[in-house]
């Protein structure tokens, strides 16, 4: 098949498969049904199926409920990956709402929309612990931005502020998840191809979405670490420097053919315990 033809029937495919399903979602999302929670996870599985994503999993995502999901983040096409392997909402900047044709699709999968600036650090924090109360699984992009899919930047710990969050008494679950763009075709991906997947920097989102239409099966790596909670930690920043140490390693570790599992990866980077402050008595 032609790269020109594979593009056409990329896109008749998926907007065959979407349109028809929005009204169905905001339906659900309105009426606060279950399905407005489970349809996400099928479509974007039929959707990664449809754009040619190949997803190979390490691990397993946490059920429990509220749960944070802390992922590195490569470009648009993460939506379509983590949509299908978690039932779970994404932490968006408060900009994507505006933007045509995904913003409609962030705010029907609610998308919690937050501005990422240190004055709006409260704000944000508060937008994310109501749904957290209601017993939402969020999807967090720590880094503030997306990368080019061979490392990771440096996370934003006041992000991690809502981990501080206790839901009936109960520290949230925090489980950090690395995801890796490994193969093209089944060859190992290149850094030279690397960029034709990766969305960041001043790309323009247009001319890259229609090349990468055109391209061959993708496959990405998820490796799904232990879930920790901030109660073994002494702070937030340690509990982002955890993740930001295991999701670092993942991503390496899958981009060179020699993935550890989860388990060992936990093991060698044992988070601290944080270690009760006594209570002062005047």
């Amino acid at each position: 098949m032609t790269a020109q033809l594979l593009r056409l029937v990329r896109i008749v495919l998926y907007v065959g498969l979407t349109l028809p399903l929005m009204p169905v979602q905001a339906v659900a999302v309105v009426l606060n049904l279950r399905l407005a929670r489970t349809l996400p996870r099928w479509y974007h599985r039929l959707a990664c199926r449809v754009l040619g994503i190949r997803l190979v999993f390490d691990g397993k995502p946490v059920e429990p409920a509220p749960a944070l999901y802390v992922v590195n983040h490569t470009g648009y096409l993460d939506i379509e990956i983590l949509g299908a392997a978690l039932e779970a909402s994404f932490v968006s900047k408060a900009d994507v709402a505006n933007w045509p044709w995904f913003g409609w699709l962030a705010k029907l999968q609610r998308s919690v929309f937050i501005e990422r600036s240190r004055s709006a650090a409260d704000g944000h924090r508060s937008a994310i612990v109501e749904r957290l109360d209601q017993g939402d699984r969020l999807i967090l992009f720590p880094e503030g931005t997306s990368s080019d899919g061979g490392h990771v930047l440096p996370f934003k710990s006041s992000l991690f502020s809502v981990a501080e969050y206790r839901h009936k008494g109960v520290p949230i679950t925090v489980q950090p998840i690395a995801v890796a763009y490994t193969h093209l075709d089944g060859i190992p991906l290149g850094r030279s191809f690397r960029p034709f997947f990766a969305w960041y920097g001043d790309m323009d989102l247009a001319p890259h979405l229609w090349t990468a239409l055109a391209m061959g099966v993708l496959t990405v790596e998820m490796t799904f670490f232990p879930p920790v909670t901030i109660d073994q930690f002494a702070s937030r920043k340690e509990l982002a420097a955890h993740c930001y140490r295991v999701i670092s390693e993942g991503v390496a570790a899958s981009i060179a053919g020699r993935k550890p599992t989860p388990a060992a990866a936990a093991r060698r980077q044992r988070p601290k315990r944080r270690v009760p402050q006594p209570i002062r008595v005047s």
